[in-house]
């Protein structure tokens, strides 16, 4: 994991951990901590711009469906032992694309 200043991450019974970090791994959790990092020379994590990142909590059969699919495609962009340079290319766009869209919900209450 990128450095979140080492925060400590309490998890809740129903969020996966491998969820959660397929989440906090994601473009969009990526993009929404660049919009509030402090220091120019050494960029780092607002504490309360992360503490106040809405989760999304999907039920945790659903959790375990996109943990599924996204280390399958984890494993393949990720071990060259198993395609060619050119394959792992079109493995990265297609886990970039199914992370997106799987990480991505309308507002939950």
């Amino acid at each position: 994991m990128t450095n979140l200043q080492k925060k400590i991450c309490f998890i809740k019974n129903n969020l996966s951990s491998e969820f959660l970090y397929h989440l906090l791994a994601s473009d969009s959790f990526f993009n929404y901590n660049m919009q509030a990092v402090k220091g120019v020379k050494m960029p780092r994590g607002n504490k309360t711009a992360i503490m106040q990142y809405k989760i999304p909590v999907p039920p945790i059969a659903e959790q375990e469906r996109i943990v599924k699919i996204l280390d399958k495609f984890d494993a393949l962009v990720n071990d060259i032992s198993i395609g060619l340079p050119a394959e792992l290319s079109a493995r990265r766009q297609q886990y970039e694309y199914y992370q997106t869209k799987l990480l991505t919900f309308k507002e939950m209450i």
